[in-house]
């Protein structure tokens, strides 16, 4: 259904200041329901144990879209380094794949180098993730995101029919290249303008995103909690995200013993399901139309902020001089409210969070291509060389569930908090771990290889087992449940209404800042100094880690969603304060103006 923001008469206010935070205020017609939604006093809110809301079908819906586009972008994606990197091999089927009776050899085509196919996927990844910038502005102020969506499918779609140019008989003349690149920018451009959308649309799905009480069948009386809800349906849908990822597994296989053009065509036919999901819920969905004006007062509020701060952004002050009540005093009248400014200021303290991103991303894989060239450095024993780093997304489909139903309750009913901040700082203490372990598994293959430390480049391989990448792998996927998915909930919840898709679109691109580090760090992606493409990251994330959780440890304890009526005592023209209480809530102090 279509959900359209409209503005409401309020009859008269004390003055224009007040007038105009209304108007801003008022852009929901969400009315609620204290019968069916009864309100907890400050006494449940404290006593009672938080539960999840029941999750819509429509989000289930949702999350298999989700599943599909994974599938095909990690699939494509998986076979990339290989493609690039490595000729065709000697004895194989001339579709890249390898002659059967050398089952340490990986599969080949383009035979670019190490160097140019760690910058050509580092450069993939980087478009994939700055896109999604236009994507949700796109989405937030003209076409709405369910109308975004359905773009990037169709422009990804076009990308994967260029599927030929992995064809035997165009590799076999050396013109594999064009068609790579064509389809390789355009699957880039269709999941940029996809990725920033979908989460967003996914949470709108669950409409009442308020505290509430009710009794459990047992008798038991809860607390049904829109964070508890928010990181439940979050962490479903990154388990999906994963669930198509894992499809990659199936591809490097075929990549290794088929051929490039049908580890490319794999991915493509699940991706082909995208556009019968999307027009069979389309009525159903819930689809917010765009308003482009929270996206304009954001960046207003932000540039008077700094003006009047004179762009000390550190200023104990600075959205406190821009609040509507205050610039009245001075008698000048804004078309924003407290609300859009506590909006703002939110916003920018989450990114704040995101841009510790880069250097986590470094350490969960490796920078560029360097886990796929470790493992072929390694005894396979007719595992594909880039297999184990395909394994991510098997351990976070085991582990999200695990955290969902079993050790989030457990901490719930125990009465231990494990906020927002803690949940990201112990994502970075397991990354730092994982690098620390690349480092270590990379040395034990220079030490053990026929040829020391041009081990990439040998012919025959280290006796060390490809299967001791899995703790390496392992505890990357686990930091991403609790790094992404924690991003994910901080960039909707702190978000105005109508630029979430721009908010996440900010935390996608910390993926892609982690592209542009890993760029400048290619010429160090090479023998010998591979064990420091490993080491200097776990190091840099260490320091990270530290004045992370120094810094920011207060957002523990922060109000986790805003709404209109925590602010509407400006509709008598008094000022608000806004504080919090022991339990996160917001609370107002009304003070004549």
């Amino acid at each position: 259904m279509d959900v359209e923001k409209g503005h409401h008469a309020h009859g008269s206010v004390k003055d224009e200041a007040a007038k105009s935070q209304i108007e801003s205020l008022d852009t929901s017609s969400e009315a609620l329901d204290l019968e069916l939604y009864p309100p907890p006093t400050e006494e449940e809110r404290k006593t009672l144990r938080k539960v999840y809301d029941t999750v819509p079908w429509t989000a289930w819906t949702l999350c298999f879209v989700e599943l599909a586009e994974r599938a095909s972008y990690y699939g494509v994606k998986a076979v990339f380094n290989n493609y690039l990197q490595f000729p065709l091999p000697e004895g194989g089927n001339g579709a890249g794949a390898i002659d059967p009776s050398k089952p340490n050899s990986h599969a080949g085509a383009l035979g670019l180098g190490i160097q140019a196919a760690s910058a050509l996927t580092l450069l993939f990844t980087f478009l994939a993730y700055v896109i999604p910038i236009f994507g949700a502005w796109w989405a937030d102020t003209k076409i709405g995101r369910y109308a975004a969506i359905v773009y990037g499918v169709l422009i990804g779609g076009v990308a994967h029919v260029l599927v030929g140019g992995a064809a035997p008989a165009v590799l076999a003349v050396g013109k594999g290249v064009a068609p790579f690149l064509i389809s390789f920018f355009l699957l880039a451009i269709g999941a940029g303008i996809f990725k920033p959308n979908v989460a967003p649309t996914l949470i709108d799905q669950y409409q009442y995103q308020r505290e509430y009480t009710k009794v459990l069948k047992s008798g038991e009386k809860v607390l049904v909690d829109p964070e508890t809800t928010i990181s439940h349906i979050l962490l479903i849908f990154y388990a999906f995200v994963n669930i198509g990822a894992f499809f990659s597994i199936a591809v490097v296989y075929i990549e290794k013993y088929r051929g490039f053009w049908l580890a490319f065509l794999a991915p493509g036919i699940i991706y082909f399901l995208l556009p019968v999901l999307l027009a069979a819920m389309y009525k159903r969905t819930i689809r917010k139309r765009p308003i482009g004006s929270d996206l304009t007062r954001f960046a207003k509020i932000t540039i008077m902020a700094l003006k009047k701060s004179k762009g000390n952004v550190f200023s104990k002050k600075l959205w406190e001089n821009v609040r509507p009540t205050i610039l009245a005093e001075h008698g000048k009248t804004v078309n924003w409210s407290e609300k859009d400014v506590s909006d703002t200021q939110r916003t920018w303290e989450a990114v704040q969070i995101f841009l510790y991103i880069p250097v986590w991303n470094l350490n969960d894989g490796g920078v560029g291509s360097v886990q796929s060239n470790q493992g072929a450095a390694m005894t396979s024993n007719g595992a594909p060389n880039d297999l184990l780093n395909n394994f991510n997304p098997l351990t976070i489909i085991v582990v999200s569930p695990l955290m969902a139903e079993v050790v989030y309750p457990f901490l719930r009913r125990r009465g231990i908090k494990f906020g927002r901040i803690d949940r990201m700082t112990f994502g970075f203490i397991l990354a730092t771990i994982s690098g620390v372990i690349g480092a270590i598994v990379q040395y034990r293959v220079y030490e053990t290889s026929p040829c020391g430390y041009q081990a990439s480049t040998c012919d025959d391989v280290s006796p060390i087992s490809i299967w001791w990448q899995i703790p390496n792998v392992a505890l990357g996927a686990i930091s991403e449940i609790f790094v992404n998915v924690t991003a994910y909930e901080l960039a909707y919840a702190r978000a105005p209404e109508h630029m979430r898709a721009t908010v996440i679109a900010l935390f996608l691109f910390m993926t892609a800042l982690s592209s542009a580090l890993g760029e400048i760090l290619v010429p160090a992606i090479n023998d010998p100094t591979l064990v420091w493409a490993w080491a200097a990251p776990a190091i840099a994330l260490f320091v990270q880690t530290i004045i992370f959780w120094w810094r920011h440890r207060h957002v523990n304890d922060d109000v986790f969603m805003t709404h209109k009526e925590d602010f509407e005592s400006i509709n008598s023209g008094d000022k608000v304060e806004e504080k919090k209480s022991e339990d996160g809530k917001v609370e107002e102090k009304a003070r004549g103006g």
